[in-house]
């Protein structure tokens, strides 16, 4: 069976839905490859900043994971501004929408409404709401986007800060896709994370010696 034998959906069978069920399941494996070559692309979205968006996106990442962020945080700091390639007016949604299945819903929301909190910091400049954010003021998730966009968004425009390679985050891409989607162990609704932690923080920073690019096991 090389195709479904129908032309309108409501025709089809169980056969054809079990071929095409092995066809997306196959296709959705490539998932995480497919949004590492997408990060590459971000070098020819927007510019006018000090670093391209690909430059900022690792910095971001990489200050999540000098924080001792867990694996969700990370991730989400390096995939948060991914929609700038398709989505110019909607990027943060569209971020949130790929991540949304695999990692937990805290991580979700903040990538999802960081456009927003954005705007306390350059809303004046462009005729835009500064406080836009205080609509989500009942969130419990509303700190933890203060935070990021302060620590991780805001902050990495810096062509000196020492960032880490795509390559280097690779593999933790490739572990959060892996994941089955919409897991409630992982999803962990109303849970929250910190965004740093003391003890991973000092442990990573002793793998300063290892070569920045190395693949290294993610301390959890």
């Amino acid at each position: 069976m090389e195709t479904v034998k129908f032309t309108q959906m409501k025709d089809g069978d169980r056969e054809d839905y079990a071929f095409l069920t092995e066809h997306e399941t196959e296709y959705a494996a490539g998932t995480a490859d497919r949004l590492l070559a997408a990060m590459v692309e971000l070098d020819k979205s927007l510019s006018g900043y000090k670093v391209t968006r690909l430059g900022h996106s690792l910095q971001a990442a990489t200050r999540a994971w000098n924080a001792g962020a867990d694996i969700d945080w990370v991730v989400s700091a390096l995939l948060h501004d991914i929609g700038d390639i398709y989505a110019p007016y909607n990027h943060d949604e569209y971020a949130a929408a790929i991540i949304r299945p695999f990692v937990r819903e805290q991580c979700a929301w903040v990538v999802e409404k960081h456009g927003d909190f954005q705007l306390v910091y350059y809303g004046e400049h462009v005729g835009a709401n500064p406080r836009k954010r205080d609509a989500f003021r009942d969130s419990a998730y509303f700190d933890d986007c203060v935070e990021f966009c302060e620590r991780w968004d805001q902050a990495s425009f810096d062509p000196d800060y020492v960032t880490r390679p795509l390559e280097f985050f690779a593999p933790m891409v490739q572990e959060v896709f892996a994941r089955k989607s919409y897991d409630p162990g992982i999803i962990r609704t109303d849970r929250r994370e910190p965004l740093s932690n003391v003890a991973l923080q000092m442990s990573r920073a002793a793998l300063s010696h290892v070569r920045l690019g190395a693949t290294v096991e993610v301390a959890r």
